[in-house]
Formats: C-alpha cells, structure tokens, sequence
C-alpha cells in the first residue's frame, strides 16, 4: 500500500525530544512517512539550549523544493522557522501552493526560555505566513507574545479565546490556542485548549498529566494534527485524535527519567 507522506520544516532537538525528530516520531506513530527541511541545528538538552546555528534560507527553500517536486505531500508542519527572513521564504513558498494542509507552530520561546526566534519574527509570521494557514497552534505565552499580551494577563478561557480571535483576524482558518499552562484555580486538574475558526468555537477539554517528562509536547501536538490532515480528518478531528495522542504520550512516559529536565514523552505510547 502506498504510504501518506506529510513534510515538517523545523529545528533539529540535539536531545531528541522535541524538534524535527519529535516530528518524525509523531508522524510515523500515525502512519505517515516523513519527510523534512531542516531550518536550524540547536545544541540542546533536557536542561535547555546551549547553541543555535541557523540554515540559509536558500539550504531551507532547497529543501523543501527537493522533496515537493518528488513527493505527493499531502500535509506541511512548520516549527522552529528561527529567523524572520525563513519565515518570509517559508510564505513565498507557501503562496506558490507548495505546502498544503499547512499547520503552523509558532516556535517562539522554548519551555526552557530560551528564545528561539531573531527579531522581526512575530511580525513577518503575522503578514507572511499566518495567512497561508490551515491551523496555527500556539502555546498561551506564543499566543500572548503574538497578540501583544501580558501573559500574567491570561488567566481564563474567556481570554484565551480572546488570543485565538485576534490571530485568527491574521488569515488562517482555525487556531488552536493550547491551555496547558493556564493555571485555572478553579480546575486545575484539567487542560483545556480552545479551537476557534469564523463559524465555530470548540473547547478541547483533558486531564492535565503531571510530570517533568513534557519536552516537546507541542512540536508532538501540531506534527500530530499535520498526519491527521494528510490522512484525510478534518481539523477538529485531527485536532482531537492529536490531543489524545499527546496526552496517551505523557502519560505513557510518567515513569521515565530521561535527563536532568524536562524529559521526552513517549511516541509510542500511543494506542498501547
């Protein structure tokens, strides 16, 4: 049988949890080949990033051009993009009908803090890229640092519907903004994400799963929803079959203690 292929434009994670091999993992979990173009090779572990080195646009645009032209890419994930002028390039090729079902994770801070986008970034996402967008799933500080937004500001889900409308207003057609770091005091226990497009808004709600092991979650998440499109779902539905994934991902990985930090989920925890 033929198989899917779906495309991720990302980072290299030298640590392996997140990043283009956190990518390759969750494609492959659901079935899809994967294909990649790299933008960027980071020295990182569980602890954090110690090094960047970023690919020349044109290494990046090469890439991608070499796998379209001989692959029927059925879906593209972008992640870490690292700088403006990739952004830009990741659009043009984007406008050009190149990158379909196009999820796009706005790779901004890492979960360490380290900043993982050069100057320019949020804009040149906002006019060249968002617009190009099947779904844009940022995490609450992406979506705060996107909007303008104190993230101490965000606090309910009135607000993080909020975020959502005001990137959706940017051009793509749904927004996920992920809640795993809403500390709501009224249920903590719980995870919720919020789905916007022009016609619906959906509340994606879960158990919140508490471990140290969580490295990578949201390159796994937008990878995830990226197979779901190239298998043929549906947005909401991908978006639901991807959140289940991650959350059958952490907890499959609870026990480990991989590193010093925030450890790696388990992608093949998914459907034990």
């Amino acid at each position: 049988m033929q198989p899917v292929v779906a495309l991720s434009i990302a980072g290299s994670d030298s640590g392996g949890g997140a990043g283009i091999q956190a990518d390759i993992r969750s494609f492959n979990a659901f079935g899809v080949f994967a294909t990649t173009a790299l933008t960027a090779v980071t020295a990182q572990n569980t602890r954090g990033v110690t090094a960047i080195s970023e690919i020349d646009p044109d290494i990046v645009e090469a890439q991608v051009r070499a796998v379209t032209s001989d692959f029927d890419i059925r879906a593209t994930k972008t992640g870490m993009l690292a700088r403006a002028s990739t952004v830009k390039r990741v659009g043009a090729l984007a406008s050009e009908g190149l990158l379909p079902h196009l999820v796009i994770d706005p790779v901004l801070v890492a979960t360490s803090g380290d900043v993982l986008m050069s100057e320019g970034g949020i804009e040149a996402y906002r006019e060249a890229l968002f617009p190009f967008a099947e779904i844009v799933t940022p995490n609450l500080h992406e979506a705060a640092v996107l909007c303008g937004v104190d993230v101490r500001d965000v606090t309910t889900l009135d607000d993080l519907t909020d975020l959502a409308r005001q990137i959706l207003a940017t051009g793509p057609l749904y927004v996920l903004v992920k809640g795993g770091h809403l500390r709501n005091s009224t249920h903590p226990e719980r995870s919720p994400d919020v789905l916007l497009s022009r016609d619906d808004l959906v509340v994606l709600d879960a158990p919140r799963v508490e471990t140290t092991n969580d490295h990578g979650t949201g390159c796994s998440l937008s990878s995830a929803i990226a197979a779901g499109l190239a298998l043929g779902r549906n947005v909401p539905d991908a978006t639901r079959d991807a959140k289940s994934f991650v959350l059958a991902a952490l907890s499959s990985a609870a026990p480990w203690r991989l590193g010093e930090g925030r450890g790696p989920i388990d992608h093949l925890g998914w459907g034990e």
